[in-house]
């Protein structure tokens, strides 16, 4: 019962923060099933992504910038970026640029979310360790997921091929240094990590708002919705 009560307390977070980007799709929501999916996508890219970044540990070592910007970001970002872009990129369901903040979210939310149930399994876990889990490290990962769709939505729609492998690039680049800079914080080791790393959080909280109103704001079915109200 127990054990239960920890799992629980593990995956509410992930669970909560995809229903709520899943929410703030205003004009066309995705089908939940291919949410869900992608969702599991994260969960089976796990122990792949643990392999690989144990065998570039052993290659670069451990430093603190090797491991956070190449062994642990690196390797996470570049993975979720792969995935999303073969299985979901080219989907006939992506089919208005905040998808792509959706099923972005929703893979880093799955990675996000067994981490987080092997943490509280393995490691000695209170109700506040618990909390500040899904403040720091779990919603983290969803919003590294949410610039990583931004760019990859507004790749799905520009015009220009070079303007779409400018976006690509950065879908891949941006979260990756912001899951980094994460990383390297929180590893470390000062005594003073709050105090970078509450504004870096505040950062991704306020431009993840921000890119979210934006990609909503190119959705081509909001005219749609616009004219329906004026005919109501």
């Amino acid at each position: 019962m127990l054990l239960f009560s920890i799992i629980t307390a593990a995956v509410a977070p992930g669970i909560a923060l995809l229903t709520y980007f899943y929410l703030k799709d205003r004009y066309e929501a995705e089908p939940i099933h291919m949410v869900l999916r992608v969702f599991l996508m994260g969960v089976l890219i796990v122990l792949p992504i643990m392999v690989i970044q144990r065998g570039l540990e052993l290659w670069l070592g451990n430093g603190p910038v090797v491991f956070s910007f190449a062994v642990s970001a690196g390797v996470e970002e570049l993975v979720k970026w792969f995935v999303i872009y073969h299985i979901i990129y080219k989907h006939k369901e992506f089919d208005e640029p905040y998808d792509g903040i959706v099923y972005a979210a929703a893979i880093s939310l799955g990675f996000a979310t067994v981490e987080n149930v092997l943490y509280a399994i393995y490691q000695p876990m209170t109700v506040g360790s618990l909390l500040i889990r899904a403040m720091l490290p779990v919603s983290g990962h969803a919003l590294f997921g949410v610039t990583m769709g931004y760019y990859l939505g507004k790749a799905k729609f520009a015009a220009a091929d070079k303007a779409k492998r400018r976006f690509l690039i950065l879908a891949a680049v941006f979260p990756l240094l912001e899951h980094g800079l994460y990383d390297y914080i929180m590893g470390s080791g000062s005594t003073y990590w709050a105090l970078f790393i509450v504004p870096l959080m505040l950062y991704l909280w306020i431009r993840g708002v921000r890119r979210i109103n934006r990609a909503n704001a190119g959705s081509p079915f909001r005219l749609l919705a616009h004219e329906e109200e004026i005919k109501l």
